[in-house]
């Protein structure tokens, strides 16, 4: 508590980033988990492409991402897809679907793949039964073998979570769990429709670590409705009791005219730019405070933590996850709505759980579109991937690396030019480099390479 007063008092007297910078460099931009980014996929990329390139996969390890994207009750600050249900039945039906899918994946690609990495999103994964979490755990790794250091994470909803279901993820080999939990405040809480207590989120933690699952992360959220500094502290402050391995701390995005559910939400209890630059710094401080390092834009581990090492080795990735020390050139989608990776092409799954099924029914991999990436779009996507986890890019170096000219990019350069002035980054011999006043809107740096963004009617969360 001490801590926190002391950073709730250096919050009212420091000077922060100024209203200017905010106006200029604080709104909308990609989160740039992928690039392109997901609103210029399109249908013209299909299975057949898709076909294409499984079949020849180089023989090294490839990553899973699983979608289950069901939930019993609805958080109104969600902004995956999901799909509410109070019956098991269609929970099921789609594990079902979901081994005929990795099948008929493993039929298609390049044979006697191993797996270094498998993710279990949603929606609520934990909302299987432990029958159908060991299925669908034990025919994933029967087709795709496990590699050396392979890793299997899921996302957990600890109210849903008892023993019976930890103890078959523990059986079914879980390396990592990621606890959502927001906020632990009542009223905000009650705002967001997740009502969530703090011995709930103990007991969830507890249990995982009794039944050998060595990695814990939690997933917090600034920028709700009703938080204020000293409630998002209070609740970091909770959380560093069960004292996880990481913390992922994420801007609330509020993006009603994509997430229609987020209207539940009371705009005029949501806090401003200021205030919620301000509650994530304050957050970074006491995190930093208790010895997490702080990883990209945000997330905090360990020093020991395989997150913080892959920052140290600069070998950080970014994908659909956000950070990840996942280093496969490959990540399949699984499930409904579900992304995926190859070295030149990204792919979406049918977003339809009807259509999903459907297309596997018969046989297909359900691919609802996509984009094929140029040499330039991978040129850009390795800078913009490289500045959003190291916050800094060597561009004489990265273009030679994909035969290109640094003219190449030429398009950056002004808006670069007035960044730099305005203090957010350096330039010096090809290199960009990062400022600690520009880390905040490293979002809007990225967005300087990012030759889709002006392109079409795609609208994204703010970057403060």
């Amino acid at each position: 508590m001490i801590k926190i007063k002391a950073i709730l008092h250096e919050s009212i007297h420091k000077e922060g980033m100024t209203q200017d910078l905010i106006k200029r460099y604080g709104g909308a931009a990609p989160r740039y988990t992928s690039y392109p980014t997901a609103p210029h996929f399109n249908a013209g990329v299909g299975e057949d492409a898709y076909r294409a390139r499984l079949a020849s996969l180089p023989q090294e390890p490839i990553s899973l991402y699983v979608h289950i994207p069901f939930c019993d009750t609805l958080c109104w600050f969600c902004g995956c897809h999901t799909k509410i249900t109070r019956r098991y039945e269609p929970v099921a039906d789609y594990v079902d679907t979901l081994i005929s899918e990795l099948a008929e994946l493993a039929h298609a690609a390049t044979p006697d793949l191993s797996m270094s990495h498998m993710h279990w999103g949603g929606g609520s994964p934990t909302l299987l039964t432990p029958k159908d979490t060991l299925r669908l755990a034990r025919v994933a790794t029967a087709l795709f073998a496990p590699a050396q250091n392979y890793e299997f994470a899921i996302e957990i909803d600890p109210r849903e979570t008892g023993i019976d279901r930890i103890a078959a993820l523990a059986e079914a080999g879980l390396t990592r769990a990621s606890i959502g939990v927001q906020d632990f405040d009542p009223q905000v809480q009650q705002a967001i429709n997740r009502l969530q207590s703090f011995e709930e989120t103990a007991a969830a933690a507890n249990n995982l670590k009794e039944f050998g699952v060595k990695s814990l992360n939690l997933d917090l959220m600034y920028g709700l409705p009703y938080q204020t500094l000293a409630r998002t502290l209070q609740t970091i402050e909770q959380a560093l009791t069960l004292r996880p391995d990481r913390v992922a701390l994420f801007g609330y995005a509020h993006v009603p005219w994509m997430k229609t559910h987020q209207r539940l939400i009371p705009e005029d209890a949501l806090p401003g730019p200021e205030a919620r630059k301000e509650a994530a710094d304050a957050a970074a401080e006491l995190l930093i405070g208790a010895g997490y390092l702080q990883i990209g834009i945000d997330h905090f581990a360990l020093p020991d933590d395989s997150l913080s090492q892959a920052e140290d080795a600069r070998t950080l990735r970014r994908n659909f996850q956000g950070y990840t020390t996942d280093q496969a050139k490959t990540l399949l989608p699984v499930g409904a709505s579900s992304i995926g990776r190859l070295p030149d092409m990204f792919i979406q799954n049918e977003p339809s759980l009807k259509s999903h099924a459907k297309r596997v029914t018969e046989g297909h991999l359900p691919i609802s579109k996509g984009v094929l990436l140029s040499m330039d779009d991978q040129l850009r996507a390795t800078i913009i991937e490289r500045l959003m986890c190291d916050f800094s890019v060597d561009l004489s170096a990265t273009c030679t690396l994909f035969g290109a000219d640094i003219t190449s990019l030429s398009d950056a350069f002004p808006r670069l030019k007035q960044m730099q002035e305005d203090g957010l980054l350096n330039q010096s011999k090809g290199t960009i480099t990062v400022t600690e006043t520009g880390k905040p809107y490293i979002r809007q740096i990225a967005a300087c390479f990012d030759q889709y963004f002006s392109q079409g009617t795609a609208r994204h969360s703010s970057t403060v």
